[in-house]
């Protein structure tokens, strides 16, 4: 890969870790949507976010433990079953055809979240443990099976129930998009041996993310206030959602004509 386009990439990867971890999100849907944009090989792909996730979750545990916000009683449920959930869903294999469209998918569910304005909540109910398991392994297997942390669905699934503040939110999300994050590269090494990434493109990228993850947590942990960060964001990851939506479905039409012209 170029030295130009490695740049570019680790600019945007900078960028996205800095806008996800002012929320103690580890980023894996926004390098998603750089590495779909920059056309990096589907095998890379998930590895590769899953990586940069674990690196820039650290950074968010850290930086969002010391404030008092912790949820014992929603984190722990969660975790439990969504450790094996990812792992397994790190071992699980999706064909290009699969993994193209159902990654776009994601990705328009995260921008259209991303624009959906949060309402800060001061108080807050008691979680359902039986809906916290359930919950806990639909999103640890996606998140193995796809490459991310699961934060986008368990943010808005905990502040949408009333269960956690917005800082709440943060605080249990880093840990669990952390240990989410490395199940699946656990997962994923079990499956093939190994991490199929590319160690000339990934080392830059961890240096970006550090320093992105870094400053975002930082400013974050003291104050919330993301609004226009959240649209500009939001805007990418719809562009990225286009983008694998689109190459599915010309990739499809491809093996649609190809297959006509066999038969005739």
């Amino acid at each position: 890969m170029e030295l130009e386009t490695t740049l570019l990439i680790a600019i945007g990867v900078f960028a996205m870790a800095t806008m996800y971890s002012t929320v103690g999100h580890g980023g894996g849907s926004g390098y998603l949507a750089i590495l779909a944009i920059a056309a990096l090989a589907p095998e890379q792909m998930r590895p590769t976010a899953l990586l940069l996730n674990v690196v820039v979750a650290s950074i968010a545990t850290w930086k969002f433990a010391g404030h008092g916000k912790f949820r014992k009683d929603i984190f722990f449920p969660l975790i439990c079953v969504s450790i094996p959930a990812a792992f397994i869903g790190g071992a699980f294999e999706l064909s290009p055809r699969l993994y193209n469209p159902i990654v776009g998918i994601v990705l328009l569910v995260a921008a259209i979240r991303l624009c959906i304005p949060t309402q800060r909540k001061e108080r807050t109910k008691s979680p359902q443990t039986p809906v916290l398991i359930i919950a806990g392994i639909c999103i640890g297997f996606v998140s193995g099976a796809i490459g991310i942390g699961g934060g986008i669905f368990l943010s808005p699934f905990v502040l949408l129930l009333g269960w956690t503040t917005a800082k709440q939110t943060a605080a249990i999300s880093a840990p669990f998009i952390l240990l989410n994050s490395i199940a699946g590269l656990c997962g994923i090494t079990f499956e093939f041996g190994g991490l199929p990434i590319n160690t000339t493109l990934v080392a830059p990228l961890l240096v970006a993310v550090v320093a992105g993850g870094y400053i975002g947590a930082t400013f974050g942990s003291k104050k919330l206030s993301h609004v226009g960060l959240r649209t500009v964001l939001g805007v990418v990851l719809l562009f990225a959602s286009a983008k694998m939506l689109l190459t599915s479905t010309s990739a499809a039409s491809q093996e649609v004509l190809n297959e006509i012209k066999y038969t005739q």
